[in-house]
């Protein structure tokens, strides 16, 4: 699967389904029959939905955590709480379940994002609020992430 682009504006009808913006589908079109797992963010008030194959990549690190560490199962147990396998139908749709909704605070007008490889699925006035807040401390933390020599793990 290539890396994923786009950020796009939908809705989501009061079933609780999202219609996958064209754009998306179209590069998803090679794992959409693997269908995708979609789970709280760790971070954020936001989903993360990942292809399936994406999914398996991280569930093959994790599987190799000690589970006899205690921190360790704490770990798996949290991150993978709530994660739901769920498809995008012959509409085009992606069915988000109910306790997904409530913990994300979707409502009806939502963002839909790439991070290179998963997609965030995000209430409109959340995502706004997080790009806001992040737009201050922004350049510090392009500086430090992505300023660094080559050697030391930086892009530049």
């Amino acid at each position: 699967m290539d890396l994923l682009t786009g950020t796009y504006d939908c809705k989501v009808d009061a079933k609780g389904r999202l219609m996958m913006p064209s754009p998306l589908k179209k590069q998803l079109s090679s794992v959409l029959p693997d269908g995708f797992v979609l789970r709280r963010s760790v971070f954020q008030k936001c989903l993360e939905l990942y292809p399936m194959s994406e999914w398996q990549v991280l569930m093959q690190k994790m599987n190799k955590l000690n589970r006899f560490n205690k921190k360790n199962n704490d770990f798996i147990r949290r991150f993978t709480a709530g994660v739901k396998m769920v498809e995008v139908d012959v509409n085009g749709r992606l069915l988000i379940p109910k306790d997904l909704t409530v913990f994300a605070n979707i409502s009806k007008d939502i963002v839909v994002t790439s991070a290179i490889n998963i997609i965030e699925i995000w209430d409109k006035d959340l995502y706004e609020q997080a790009i806001d807040d992040a737009a201050v401390d922004f350049a510090d933390l392009a500086e430090e992430v992505m300023g660094q020599d080559d050697d030391d793990h930086g892009i530049s």
